[in-house]
């Protein structure tokens, strides 16, 4: 029998409307919405449509009967990655984060304790990227931050990022990393929806590789860093990373922990779509490694988590681990696992 007591920790929101910039010609990534038919909307990014999305992006009630019907007791929402605007003039940017951090706080405040937040920040400028990390922190109430896969190109991983780290480890915020204009979209045949079939989940795992060969959670031991689409590539790299380890001493020299060891202390995920997937993640990351994550509202998003995670696992104690304690820990919830 399906429970209600799911946890969703990669969920997103588009808000219903965007505002003018007025501090000067508007960006030309500015958002703006545009009609569609029905319920939907046009998101309009530099002059082209760059998604249609339902008002199940924004409707609180929606977004809740919809988690009710899948099972879910909370939800973490976080912006569509491409309003992470890290491309944009860091003014421009920081003041659409800012507008969409509050209309996310606006959503949490009318959804009855179901939604918690996972903001965004403008990491192209690091003063700035701080500033509204502990605003969204400590003003709003976020249980974290949602970052790129790579910020213009830089893997988040990157030692450049040293200093956002030390703060959200200072904050107790949670990270959660989203694939975000991948670097392998070029080397694809076939449709634009491609990229996030099969770009996505390489990006990711290069981001989860780039965070463990840079030994950010060695110098950062209290962060808690997860990473979408069941952390994409890495279940497959890590192996191969692992033995290399022991082969190169350069490697040796660089990285300061076994990549198996320290891929057990990052969290991931359960979006995977395949329970033999989910069980091969399971056993390789760690069991309190692993949550419930769908993607909703968009179209590509799991629509029974829930059933998927016992379709896996008969031991009913994974099968919590899963389906919420790991995110409560993740998230700071009451009732998650003790580390």
């Amino acid at each position: 029998m399906r429970c209600r007591c799911g946890i969703d920790v990669h969920a997103h929101v588009v808000p219903a409307a965007f505002p003018a910039y007025l501090k000067g010609p508007t960006p030309a990534e500015w958002p703006s919405m545009a009609p569609a038919q029905a319920c939907h909307r046009h998101v309009v990014i530099s002059g082209r449509i760059y998604r249609t999305v339902s008002d199940r992006c924004w409707d609180v009630p929606r977004r809740v009967a919809d988690m009710d019907e899948m099972g879910l007791s909370l939800q973490a929402i976080s912006p569509m990655p491409e309003l992470l605007c890290y491309w944009m003039d860091p003014e421009p940017a920081d003041e659409l984060l800012r507008y969409i951090n509050d209309q996310m706080a606006e959503m949490i405040s009318h959804s009855g304790g179901r939604l918690v937040g996972l903001g965004a920040v403008p990491l192209q400028d690091m003063n700035r990227a701080i500033a509204e990390l502990r605003r969204i922190r400590c003003d709003l109430g976020f249980a974290g931050v949602e970052v790129g896969s790579n910020i213009n190109g830089k893997p988040i991983g990157s030692p450049d990022f040293d200093p956002f780290f030390a703060v959200a480890e200072e904050l107790d915020a949670a990270i959660f990393v989203h694939a975000l204009r991948p670097c392998s979209r070029e080397r694809l045949v076939g449709p634009p929806q491609l990229q996030q079939v099969l770009a996505y989940p390489s990006d990711i795992g290069l981001a989860a590789a780039s965070v463990i060969c840079s030994n950010v959670l060695l110098r950062r031991p209290g962060l808690r860093i997860a990473f979408s689409h069941g952390g994409g590539t890495l279940g497959l790299l890590l192996p191969r990373l692992e033995e290399g380890y022991k082969v190169f001493p350069a490697l040796q020299d660089s990285i300061q922990q076994s990549p198996t060891e320290q891929a057990r202390k990052l969290y991931y995920d359960a979006l995977v779509y395949d329970e033999p997937t989910l069980r091969h993640l399971t056993s390789l990351f760690g069991e309190t490694q692993v949550m419930l994550g769908t993607d909703y509202p968009f179209a590509f998003h799991d629509m029974i988590p829930v059933e998927r995670v016992q379709a896996a696992f008969a031991d009913e104690h994974i099968r919590n681990l899963l389906l919420h304690k790991n995110a409560k820990t993740f998230l700071r919830q009451p009732g998650g696992v003790q580390q």
